[in-house]
């Protein structure tokens, strides 16, 4: 078969608009179903509209604690109950919160999806919060949020974050700190599910040994008397104010033989027309073979960090360009100026027309492999809807990934990367 025979077999085996189900039911919530009979399994993952941008700054972290909480009992099911009915089936259920959004995943055989999306119902609309239950997930909370102070690389990473949107609401951490988490009641949670989870909004992937109608019609008898008149909007986020200068700042952990370093500057959302340049790019500054350019300067020739790679976060709103890494604490002055160097020189010279199609190479290769599973398939299908990429987007995606050039990559390093004005985070001795 020719080459491009088989470049068009995987295409027709990604997801598209002749195999993607899409459908909104009355209540506002979106199905999206494809199916896959090659394994009786079928996964499930979706989220809702309400995460820790919904939270006070005195409770910060309630999004965190409610999500975490949801599973600890319902109006039926104890805690032990809920567990018992998926493990004796096998299935699995779980929930996480982030900014924007409170998501779901999930994952049992075909006939008993009707339980998993029944349990799933059950444990967004009618939680009861046991005091006993959310004083152990307390616990739990502060014990890792604990832990968390103690981990370099974590808490660079919330100091980056601290400066680079300072004054906007990304600066704030999803899983708060412990004098807001000891601050947090049951009477919180109660009220903060009350108003802010509803079906306005919410998104299921359905994906496996199950035809798409069918899919949506259980979607329809768990979840479709759903309403929520107080479900608030979605809240719009502030125009955020660039960095003018470049800003250190050092979070002090005694006793560690490792610091970390996050250096970087404000990136792309995942819409923007120059996200894709942006992506590419990326890998030839840190990701591709041994983390790129970063790796081989920081790490390979000079011998002054345990790692170094960047990455581009781009989400709904703005995203962050970073180059991390960690190093010995003597090093860290070294390590941050060979770093500050490969920017400059990243946005100079740009990339050669070599290391683009090696990026490019490996990005429309390794897509078919992230669709292997049907939960791979889910979170490609949720990528198309939350960021409104396309039915059709993963058909195109090679030709989107091979229409950029080297000059697209320099004109948007050059638009995102100023030397001048980084935010320079690290944490250690």
């Amino acid at each position: 078969m020719s080459a491009n025979g088989k470049l068009l077999n995987h295409r027709q085996s990604l997801p598209g608009p002749e195999d993607i189900h899409r459908e909104v039911l009355p209540n506002g919530i979106v199905v999206l179903a494809r199916s896959n009979f090659n394994s009786p399994s079928v996964s499930i993952g979706g989220y809702i509209h309400t995460g820790s941008l919904f939270d006070p700054d005195e409770k910060l972290g309630l999004a965190d604690f409610a999500a975490s909480a949801l599973m600890r009992g319902t109006a039926k099911h104890s805690f032990d109950e809920l567990y018992n009915q998926l493990e004796s089936v096998g299935a699995s259920l779980g929930f996480d919160s982030g900014l924007h959004t409170t998501s779901f995943h999930g994952r049992a055989l075909e006939e008993d999806l009707l339980l998993l999306l029944g349990l799933l119902s059950e444990t967004m609309r009618h939680p009861t919060f046991p005091k006993d239950e959310v004083e152990k997930l307390r616990h739990q909370l502060l014990t890792g949020l604990a832990i968390r102070m103690q981990d370099t690389s974590d808490m660079a990473d919330i100091t980056f974050d601290e400066i680079l949107y300072h004054g906007h609401p990304y600066a704030r951490s999803e899983d708060g700190n412990p004098e807001t988490i000891k601050a947090i009641t049951r009477a919180d949670l109660v009220k903060y599910h009350q108003r802010c989870f509803g079906p306005r909004g919410m998104t299921i992937a359905i994906v496996g040994a199950v035809e798409p109608k069918r899919a949506v019609d259980l979607v329809h008898r768990a979840l479709g008397d759903w309403e929520n008149p107080v479900q608030p909007e979605i809240p719009s986020l502030p125009e955020l104010k660039l960095l003018d200068k470049t800003i250190k700042r050092h979070f002090k952990i005694s006793g560690k033989s490792q610091a970390d370093i996050v250096i970087g500057t404000n990136g792309p959302r995942r819409k923007d027309d120059d996200y894709m340049a942006a992506s590419l790019g990326n890998s030839v500054l840190g990701q591709f073979g041994m983390m790129g350019r970063v790796g081989k300067s920081v790490r390979e020739k000079s011998g002054l960090a345990y790692y170094a790679y960047s990455n581009l976060s781009s989400g709904v709103g703005p995203g962050a360009w970073t180059v991390s890494a960690g190093v010995n604490p003597r090093n860290i002055k070294k390590a941050s100026d060979l770093i500050v160097k490969e920017l400059k020189r990243f946005i100079k010279e740009g990339v050669t027309k070599e290391e683009l199609s090696d990026s490019q190479a490996n990005f429309i290769g390794r897509l078919p492999l992230s669709m292997e599973s049907n939960s791979g398939v889910v979170n490609a299908l949720l990528n198309i809807e939350r960021y409104d990429l396309g039915l059709d987007y993963y058909r195109r995606y090679p030709d989107l990934v091979k229409a950029v050039k080297p000059v697209h990559v320099l004109e948007v390093a050059s638009k995102y990367i100023d030397p001048d004005r980084l935010a320079v985070a690290t944490a250690g001795p």
